[in-house]
């Protein structure tokens, strides 16, 4: 997948709002997406407050590589991984085992975590440049449309946030489908 490219500049702008513990609007592959450290529960807290998102629902995690995801969770073997990672036609967001650590505010009231492995060229950058992944939640207020380009979440959420990365999105038409790994069930069609 392609998308547009940050210059160093604006990668480093980005690693100082993470580290900083700030929260972010990005394009993924079909709409805006919401992001933060997912580490750091106070940056968590902001963009649930952001969104006005109940906290026992948990929060996706976006990753441009297993390194950055495998913190997070419980894998039982190679094949599993393999499946994460293989690539789809779409946007394709797991359900797998959380890791112990795994912190509760990422889960919610779930023994899961939801994670995504992608590459698209945008989110790409970001996650390797601070060599992690991403909480990745859709750019709106909950109940709401997902945004879908950079002026409308300037207008909706702008104020609110620490950085806003503008860029295409991806094309994708509706959100990552959501599966659970072991039982291959649908929970989010896109």
């Amino acid at each position: 997948m392609s998308g547009s490219r940050y210059s160093p500049w604006r990668l480093r702008q980005f690693r100082q709002i993470f580290y900083a513990g700030g929260v972010f609007a990005y394009p993924t592959e079909s709409v805006y997406g919401l992001g933060c450290d997912p580490w750091n529960h106070e940056a968590v807290s902001d963009l649930l407050e952001i969104k006005s998102r109940d906290p026992a629902n948990g929060l996706i995690l976006i990753a441009s590589s297993v390194e950055q995801l495998a913190p997070f969770v419980s894998l039982h073997n190679r094949q599993d991984w393999e499946m994460v990672t293989e690539a789809r036609d779409r946007a394709t967001t797991w359900i797998v085992p959380s890791s112990e650590e795994t912190p509760w505010w990422i889960k919610g009231v779930h023994q899961s975590v939801a994670v995504r492995i992608t590459g698209f060229s945008p989110v790409v950058q970001l996650c390797s440049s601070v060599s992690s992944a991403l909480v990745s939640t859709s750019a709106n207020l909950s109940g709401y449309p997902a945004l879908r380009d950079a002026v409308s979440v300037r207008r909706s959420l702008g104020k609110q946030l620490d950085m806003l990365l503008s860029g295409e999105t991806g094309g994708a038409f509706g959100p990552s489908e959501i599966r659970e790994l072991y039982s291959d069930r649908v929970v989010r069609g896109g």
